[in-house]
């Protein structure tokens, strides 16, 4: 990895709380781990990994804002649930505010929570990451992390299984991008997470 890329840490650092910096530096470390393992661009990886988080904590409003002007599609569920704005807004940020336009890059952030259909080697690693992540410690997480380390499209499959039955299961709407993501990585699932 290109250590100049470092500077991003102390540009996101004063965006965020102590714990949210933490959880960007272990996404970006896990991003590093998958790339290096399935052969992804190192750079890239953690470029999106350390800022995929980046406008997590901006003011709703703001927020909101920044998905309005992004140019993404906003999906209704996406609109209804204000936790999901972010990973748009920080697309936005990334383009306009760090000057990125790589557009793997910037779809990689702005599809890391809810997923899509076919996602490009970048992608998968920063979704993944960001699931199963060094801190999370949601029930059967080691599972999830395994899977993810050993096959990316099988990870999808299992993550975005555990992500839809967790978010219908708290009453919420569920975006059609991640529906898709599902029905696309369904067909990679292989035995073991499965009851």
């Amino acid at each position: 990895m290109n250590p100049e890329l470092k500077k991003y840490e102390q540009i996101i650092k004063p965006l965020m709380k102590s714990k949210r910096f933490k959880h960007s530096v272990n996404v970006a470390e896990m991003c590093l781990i998958l790339a290096k393992k399935f052969g992804g661009d190192e750079d890239k990886a953690y470029t999106a990994g350390i800022l995929h988080d980046c406008r997590k904590e901006a003011e709703k409003t703001v927020m909101l804002e920044e998905a309005e002007k992004s140019g993404y599609y906003i999906d209704p569920a996406e609109r209804d649930c204000a936790k999901l704005w972010h990973g748009i807004a920080a697309a936005y940020y990334v383009k306009n505010n760090l000057d990125i336009n790589d557009r793997d890059i910037l779809n990689a952030v702005r599809f890391h929570t809810v997923g899509r259909a076919d996602m490009s080697l970048t992608e998968k690693i920063v979704f993944l990451s960001d699931m199963v992540s060094e801190d999370r410690d949601y029930p059967d997480v080691e599972k999830y992390r395994a899977a993810a380390l050993e096959d990316l499209d099988n990870g999808m499959f299992q993550t975005l299984r555990w992500s839809i039955l967790k978010t219908v299961g708290d009453g919420n709407n569920i975006p059609l991008t991640t529906l898709e993501a599902y029905n696309f990585y369904s067909r990679y699932k292989k035995g073991g997470l499965l009851p």
